[in-house]
């Protein structure tokens, strides 16, 4: 291509999109590199729900207030504490500045939800999804004059120096190079890359699922990992989380995911149960059960309800196995009945008062003497039909990605790269050192890939 362009965009999910608009809006000539073809175009974004907001009072669909010491402290509590603290406040505050603008770029927002999600004050739902926010920011970037090339594979990207000075890229089956005069890489983690995975994580990785886009295969991560821009994050840490075991290995998407387990017991292939499934409400603690999943044998998990909690939760996707005694069920999920029985005969006896049961927050209602406890929501199964789910672990992202400063900015051991940036999934390590919050990955891809527009058109009009 023999083109000018000043911005080259890789990647065209939210991070991308958000970047790609404000460069255009800052008079920068942008092209957007988007590997997918157009009907899948958008990453792990067209997958995507909410969006976390920082608020001081009510903001859009959002409720009452939502502060950053509140934020940041249910952040430190899902990531352990592994977290840049400076690039996470810079996110977290950012946030309630970015709602408005989203809307402006032609984002819509349901009315405040309710019930188990108890997001009501925290998380803003897109109307329409991931897929209308994708679609809302393509027709906006469009009429800005943004370029977008699609099945535009990118292999490498030319490090001389302390600048990118090459663009290679593939599209329909011809080789192509172009100089623009910034780029910000925004093209996700490694997560489809099943070989990559079971490096990181050994053969387990085989029997993963991938919630997300089957496109994200690390391609420009790893070429420039190799040429020694900085990175962060490990490659075991990921955004994983319990899906339903019959979900399809790449490209299931929000809807195999299962929001029943705070009302269930969860046992492994054993019929043994190992976490505490009512640890905290499920939007703070959802995504620590692809790792635990992970970690029984087979990765296999078994969901087990009864009757009087089935409509307690978001319905799934594919219907719950039925059966009208725990034998029975044993046998169609196949568990080993007696110790499916033994299991939960055990946590019904340590199960007491249920009186204060509330299925939207924290009850207290506690088993006594078991191990592991149920510390919330801890009433006995035994309301025949009985229903039960299989899950597996469903990667979403990978988390070892670029090291960027709160300019998003990428650099290398002698210094920054002084036209290249990263925002999104490529960049979430720098603040997702294991873990997950609802919504956060589209804060982070919004606040950063905005911070990255910015600062690359500001490089390309100099």
């Amino acid at each position: 291509m023999t083109e000018a362009y000043d911005l080259a965009v890789i990647g065209g999910g939210n991070a991308a999109l958000c970047a790609a608009m404000t460069a255009a809006e800052a008079g920068a000539r942008v092209i957007i590199l988007e590997t997918a073809p157009k009907a899948y175009r958008g990453g792990n974004s067209r997958h995507t729900r909410n969006f976390r907001c920082m608020h001081g009072g009510p903001l859009g669909p959002l409720v009452e207030d939502y502060s950053e010491e509140e934020y940041f402290a249910d952040l430190m509590k899902v990531t352990g504490g592994k977290t840049d603290a400076h690039l996470a406040r810079l996110a977290i505050r950012s946030s309630e500045e970015c709602l408005p603008w989203m809307q402006e770029r032609g984002v819509r927002f349901q009315p405040s939800l309710s019930g188990t999600l108890s997001l009501a004050r925290t998380n803003a739902f897109f109307m329409g999804g991931g897929k209308s926010l994708v679609n809302a920011y393509y027709r906006t970037a469009e009429a800005l004059g943004v370029e977008v090339l699609y099945e535009a594979s990118v292999t490498h990207l030319e490090l001389e120096g302390d600048r990118i000075t090459r663009v290679d890229y593939t599209h329909e089956g011809r080789a192509h190079s172009m100089r623009p005069k910034s780029v910000v890489v925004a093209s996700g983690g490694f997560q489809a890359d099943i070989d990559w995975l079971t490096r990181a994580w050994g053969p387990a990785a085989r029997n993963f699922l991938i919630r997300g886009t089957p496109y994200n295969r690390g391609v420009v991560l790893a070429d420039l990992l190799e040429q020694g821009v900085e990175s962060i994050g490990d490659a075991d840490q990921c955004h994983a989380v319990a899906i339903d075991g019959r979900a399809p290995k790449y490209d299931g998407g929000i809807v195999t995911r299962l929001d029943c387990v705070p009302f269930s017991i969860v046992v492994n292939k054993n019929g043994e149960r190992f976490y505490d499934e009512g640890e905290d409400v499920w939007p703070k603690r959802y995504a620590i059960w692809g790792r635990l999943v992970a970690a029984q044998p087979d990765q296999v998990g078994h969901v087990i309800i009864d009757s009087k909690s089935l409509n307690l939760f978001m319905p799934s996707v594919f219907p719950p196995l039925k059966a009208d005694t725990l034998q029975e069920l044993a046998g169609m999920m196949g568990l080993p009945p007696d110790k499916l029985r033994e299991t939960v005969d055990a946590f019904n006896a340590a199960c007491g008062d249920t009186s204060a049961f509330h299925p939207t927050e924290l009850d207290g209602v506690a088993t006594t003497g078991l191990v592991p406890p149920k510390t919330n929501w801890a009433r006995p199964i035994s309301e025949p039909p009985f229903y039960g789910y299989s899950l597996r672990t469903g990667v979403t992202f990978t988390y070892l990605g670029l090291k960027v400063d709160e300019t998003a900015q990428c650099r290398t051991a002698e210094g920054p790269v002084r036209n290249l940036w990263a925002a999104g999934e490529t960049m979430a390590g720098s603040i997702l050192g294991q873990g997950y919050l609802a919504g956060f990955g589209m804060t982070i891809g919004t606040v950063f890939g905005r911070i990255a527009g910015r600062e690359a058109a500001a490089h390309a009009n100099r």
